[in-house]
């Protein structure tokens, strides 16, 4: 990409332009040819398998490693030359957050802080920050003490402490519990409403609840990039029914139902069946087992979901 698109991409008003990148860790091709943007305000979710690349792309719009090849921009901002600008507008939350434990929780922000070198009321900045990720319940206790939620709200605070433009967050809901997880995923949403977040996640709910475009990663490249709606409307929409039956069935027999485009035993009774695109194999199912004097002691018809198409796309 050129400086001149460079500057296109400042003023077409992209908060986040990543160009051709490439990573090698020695023979090892992590990131091949990755190219997208994002615009201010968007909540990115980043999906992929383990090992996909994720993690060593986020490294990269950070600036704490350089790609192999490629060039990233962060509003305007080249991480090569400009690095110090760019970790100006990026807050990072890591996967392992980072925590000074025997720190407590207004100290260890008002240290981020110095090395942000912000300047005017700083204990003001800290005040709100605490206020907006409900750290004051928590505020006399040192981090070490603090439950998983509230050291990754910590880890979020210390990532807004300098009033970031974008947002990274690998993994923020890993280990939470359910009450933990919905309110960092509330707070994140709050966050979005007026910063660019790219959060990287494996619970494709978190991504179907907050984030308004996903970009699914496998083996270094991008194969999907668009809205979750438009995902699943877009992979076909197979229907899948889970049925048990009383007795063993033979495959072969299963296969030739009506509708049927595949059978896959899952355990003991229990079959599942894909069937052609927009048909209801529920009724033939049922004509099979009168036909052969079966009982269905249970059918279960799964509708399509971000997991089945992410599956599909990454082949899981």
């Amino acid at each position: 990409m050129s400086h001149f698109a460079y500057f296109c991409g400042y003023f077409s008003g992209m908060s986040i332009i990543v160009s051709n990148i490439t990573k090698l860790y020695g023979t090892q091709l992590a990131l091949d040819n990755v190219s997208f943007s994002i615009k201010p305000g968007e909540i990115v979710g980043l999906l992929g398998p383990n090992g996909a690349g994720k993690s060593t792309l986020m490294k990269i719009i950070t600036c704490f490693i350089p790609p192999s090849s490629g060039e990233v921009t962060v509003y305007g901002h080249d991480i090569r030359s400009q690095s110090l600008e760019v970790r100006k507008r990026v807050g990072y939350l890591p996967e392992n957050n980072p925590l000074y434990t025997d720190m407590y929780i207004r100290e260890a922000l008002e240290f981020i802080a110095g090395i942000h070198k912000l300047e005017g009321n700083i204990a003001k900045r800290i005040s709100d920050i605490m206020e907006l990720t409900g750290l004051n319940p928590e505020r006399k206790k040192k981090i070490g003490a603090l439950s998983k939620g509230y050291k990754q709200r910590v880890g979020l605070a210390q990532a807004l402490i300098h009033d970031p433009d974008v947002l990274i967050l690998d993994e923020p809901t890993s280990g939470l519990d359910p009450n933990q997880l919905v309110d960092i995923r509330n707070l994140i949403t709050r966050i979005g409403s007026s910063k660019t977040v790219v959060l990287s996640t494996h619970i494709m709910q978190e991504v179907e609840a907050m984030c308004n475009r996903a970009i699914i990663i496998n083996l270094g490249k991008i194969v999907a990039d668009d809205t979750p709606s438009h995902l699943l409307s877009a992979s076909g929409g197979n229907q899948r029914v889970i049925v048990e039956f009383d007795t063993d069935v033979d495959v072969k027999k299963l296969k030739q139902i009506k509708g049927v485009k595949q059978v896959n035993h899952r355990t003991g009774k229990v079959w599942v069946f894909d069937a052609l695109q927009e048909t209801d194999i529920r009724q033939e199912i049922f004509r099979f087992a009168v036909d052969n004097n079966l009982t269905v002691l249970s059918m279960q018809k799964e509708e399509n979901s971000l997991e089945s198409v992410f599956r599909k796309l990454t082949g899981k």
